[in-house]
């Protein structure tokens, strides 16, 4: 009996179906008991009768549907361990691990803290993701010994990992975790783990697939290469940086920009597997993260370029929100396309997702004093190039940093693909009804923040106004003061 009352209760959400049938099975009922007793019936009658009993069977029909539809998502919540938070409020029963293997291929090319958002986003879409990363020395400085440079090119790997994990605090802990004990004193159990895996397999690539295997995540993580290389960059004034960690310093002190980056040695083999997840991908996601160091180093791998460009499915890029300090000082957004389509060649982008914009001016100062600035969004120069643009509200705040929204990527992303299996009039595909049940939820739950957002912001501005001030200036002084703080520091870069 305690089983049989639980179906009762406001979180199974079957109650309003149940009452809905009883309206509907009365209404039925009337319907016919008002024909039976009535001997003689004009139109306007019979018009009621027929609406009241046409409405009592649709009611009933709908709710019989619903109730099946609520009962089998119940049954997929008892099973399911993804998105705990978000259990009891799912819109359809496809939430589970058969069908979450079945959902689109996605290949993510990048690095660092860019690479990672994107995986955050997508891992709840599907687990069939492929994060395609650099590993390498990255031409650290020469202080450091063999042991540190090549633990020190793991940090990717280790960060896809968790970023790609159910749960991600747990799995950072557990991976960043510093040992104590005299014999691997200061080093991560991270580097530890991956490097005795490597021992253990013998292949790089396979070992970090064991890796995989034993943490349980989702989708996978390839190297782009297993040889060692280094990241090179050539300045227009001639100038060739062959540290990685050098290339901010030097860019400014030389006031040059990069012309190209190149790896060194150049006759290096593509990791196993990498071209196959491309071919195979439904969609290619490139960027966000640094341009010339994260992004464009992967396209420069032998065969990874081609492979893209021959690629059936999706190349999209998404694009940074503000430029970096030394790499990509006062760069458009056309002026980053330009530069992965110079080293990567034509056809590599297709779709282009880039912010709005709409950033909170005192975030945007701070960036402004550490060098960095917003993205000028030139986006005719774009269209002019053959790309299309999907246009975002990308940027969010974290830990008073500006970082990309995951699941505003992941959405922007998976929309393409339901708008491609909708072309396709595969509207009844399993596929395609579970990543546009989970796309409407992530938008209204986006909505909801932003609209929370607003309001607070809203509410923090009529408590900072003071009488007497007037409009403009308490609507543009950030955005004033930004400028000048920002040309001041151009301005003393150029005297030195």
């Amino acid at each position: 009996m305690k089983g049989f009352f639980k179906w009762f209760k406001s979180s199974t959400k079957i109650k309003r179906w149940i009452l809905l049938m009883l309206i509907g099975i009365v209404l039925v009922c009337y319907g016919i008991a008002k024909i039976i007793v009535t001997n003689e019936l004009t139109f306007s009658e019979l018009a009621k009768i027929i609406i009241i009993f046409v409405l009592g069977f649709t009611f009933t029909i709908i709710s019989i549907i619903c109730i099946q539809k609520r009962t089998l998502e119940m049954l997929v919540e008892e099973s399911d361990t993804r998105n705990v938070e978000d259990k009891g409020k799912m819109n359809s029963l496809i939430f589970n691990k058969r069908v979450y293997n079945q959902g689109p291929k996605v290949v993510v090319i990048g690095g660092g803290a860019g690479l990672n958002t994107v995986l955050k986003g997508l891992k709840n879409y599907t687990d069939n993701i492929t994060a395609i990363v650099t590993v390498s020395d990255y031409g650290l400085n020469n202080g450091k010994t063999e042991e540190e440079m090549k633990l020190a090119s793991l940090e990717d790997i280790e960060q896809s990992i968790i970023a790609l994990s159910a749960n991600e605090n747990e799995m950072s802990q557990l991976i960043n975790l510093t040992m104590t004990d005299n014999t691997y004193k200061g080093n991560k159990f991270g580097d530890i783990f991956l490097t005795a895996m490597k021992e253990a397999v013998g292949d790089f690539t396979q070992s970090i697939q064991e890796v995989q295997k034993v943490l349980n995540i989702t989708g996978k993580v390839l190297p782009v290469t297993n040889d060692s290389i280094k990241i090179c960059a050539e300045l227009e004034d001639g100038t060739v940086i062959e540290c990685k960690d050098k290339i901010p310093e030097i860019v400014s002190q030389k006031l040059s920009r990069i012309t190209r980056v190149y790896i060194s040695p150049t006759n290096i083999r593509v990791a196993p597997g990498v071209i196959e997840a491309i071919q195979e991908a439904d969609c290619i996601v490139i960027g966000p993260g640094s341009l010339y160091t994260n992004v464009i180093p992967n396209l420069l791998v032998p065969g990874v370029s081609k492979a893209i460009r021959e690629a059936k499915g999706f190349k999209v890029y998404v694009s940074n929100i503000m430029t970096e300090y030394g790499q990509t000082d006062n760069y458009t957004l056309y002026d980053h396309i330009k530069a992965i389509i110079d080293h990567a060649g034509k056809g590599i982008i297709d779709y282009c997702v880039y912010d709005t914009g709409e950033i909170v001016p005192e975030y945007i100062r701070m960036y402004n004093k550490e060098g960095a600035d917003l993205v000028e969004q030139d986006t005719s120069k774009v269209k002019d190039a053959g790309i299309k643009l999907i246009q975002r509200n990308l940027s969010t705040i974290e830990n008073g940093r500006i970082r990309h929204n995951p699941d505003v990527i992941a959405t922007s992303i998976i929309q393409l693909i339901c708008d491609d299996l909708k072309f396709r009039d595969m509207q009844n595909d399993t596929q395609y009804i579970m990543l546009d049940s989970k796309v409407k939820d992530t938008k209204k739950k986006l909505k909801q923040n932003n609209k929370k957002n607003k309001n607070s912001n809203k509410k923090k501005k009529k408590k900072s106004r003071h009488s007497g001030e007037s409009k403009f200036l308490n609507k543009y002084n950030d955005r004033i003061t930004s400028i000048r703080e920002s040309e001041n520091k151009k301005n003393n870069r150029m005297k030195k």
